[in-house]
């Protein structure tokens, strides 16, 4: 089916009608975020980004597309897994104390505009926090009533590879709308896929009609462009091994001199979850509180155990995360915890190329 540019707000008066919270890209400090919106005008219409290794800068793009950036600063995980939230709270009584559970307002988000990578991340994350005997419960309430309509790749970024991991640009699962924006001449429509049935009752009050042939050929046409474009490459094929067999390559000491060990990489990646967490008393002593954040393996103190830190340099800091991320996470969760966004590599400040890195290493254990 088919939706004008022109009754597309209706989409979003819907989703606010029924009680969502709205989170969509816009823009704010020269740069496209996902936070709250309002309506179609909070969109990014006109604009694009231009991202490579430690660079992004927002420039105005060639048509009037209200999608037409590559990918948002931030990912969309910071609202179904929260950067920082309590956990208990505890309150003097007499000579004791007493401890309470800490209850915030969990909202019904709709996500819109989410990539075909970042519906991959979720679904990542979902296999972290919902698993049987280990579900983390702030998370599942989140994930639980949240909506997502997609929009379709129209343009790949000079750090995207998510051809390589097979998650894009193309959205294919997990959304319950899935959109493709056709910007040519005098037309602007979206091609609406359904993914779910709340998805298709939402479809239903929309005035849609039928998509043509010439409709979905040319929609065919852009993603296969989008595809063909990728701004890097990842050859996946025994990557397990790759890594894993190579825990003293002298790469690791080579990337080192280099990383900051910032956790830039960890904060902007969709699948990272390592948090920890910490516990703060007001100065009276009369109140405490248990604190969740989250925490990076590139931090000294994440590792630490009695005798001082299991990672003690950016050498192993670095192994751990790239190692973890795409070979050991096959192990743990059955999958890669790679989707190809490539903001690992846009926003390190040192210009970090986990696609070169793993290109490096296999060349030279090709070599050997």
């Amino acid at each position: 089916m088919k939706l004008s540019r022109d009754d597309f707000p209706l989409l979003l008066q819907l989703l606010q009608a029924d009680g969502y919270t709205v989170i969509g890209p816009r823009l704010d400090a020269g740069a496209v975020i996902y936070d709250e919106i309002s309506g179609v005008d909070d969109l990014p219409a006109g604009w694009t980004d231009a991202q490579e290794a430690g660079h992004y800068r927002l420039t105005r793009g060639d048509d009037p597309s209200l999608f037409g950036y590559t990918a948002g600063v931030q990912s969309w995980k910071r609202f179904l897994f929260r950067p920082q939230r309590t956990l208990w709270q505890a309150e003097r009584e007499g000579d004791g104390f007493a401890i309470r559970a800490h209850r915030d307002e969990t909202p019904r988000y709709a996500f819109v505009g989410m990539r075909a990578c970042e519906l991959h991340a979720v679904a990542v994350q979902d296999n972290v926090f919902l698993r049987e005997g280990a579900t983390e419960t702030d998370y599942a309430a989140r994930r639980k009533d949240a909506l997502f309509v997609a929009v379709n790749c129209a343009t790949a970024g000079g750090t995207c590879f998510c051809v390589s991991m097979e998650t894009g640009p193309r959205a294919r699962e997990g959304f319950d709308l899935a959109l493709t924006e056709l910007v040519d001449g005098d037309r602007h429509d979206f091609l609406v896929e359904t993914g779910s049935d709340r998805g298709a009752a939402l479809a239903a009050r929309l005035p849609l009609v039928p998509a043509t042939d010439e409709d979905t050929a040319a929609a065919d046409a852009l993603l296969a462009r989008t595809a063909a474009t990728m701004g890097r490459t990842m050859d996946t094929g025994g990557i397990k091994s790759l890594l894993q067999d190579n825990p003293e390559h002298p790469r690791w000491d080579d990337v080192a001199a280099r990383c900051l060990s910032c956790a830039n990489c960890t904060f902007v990646c969709p699948t990272c979850f390592c948090h920890t967490e910490e516990d703060v008393t007001d100065l009276d002593g009369l109140r405490a509180e248990r604190r969740q954040r989250w925490d990076s393996c590139f931090t000294m103190d994440f590792s630490h155990l009695p005798g001082g830190p299991v990672r003690p340099d950016v050498r192993s800091r670095y192994r751990q995360w790239m190692t973890h991320k795409l070979a050991n996470w096959i192990d743990q969760f059955g999958e890669s915890g790679c989707v190809g966004c490539g903001r690992c590599i846009t926003w390190c400040p040192a210009g970090i190329d986990i696609t070169a890195e793993v290109a490096a290493i296999r060349a030279s254990a090709e070599e050997s």
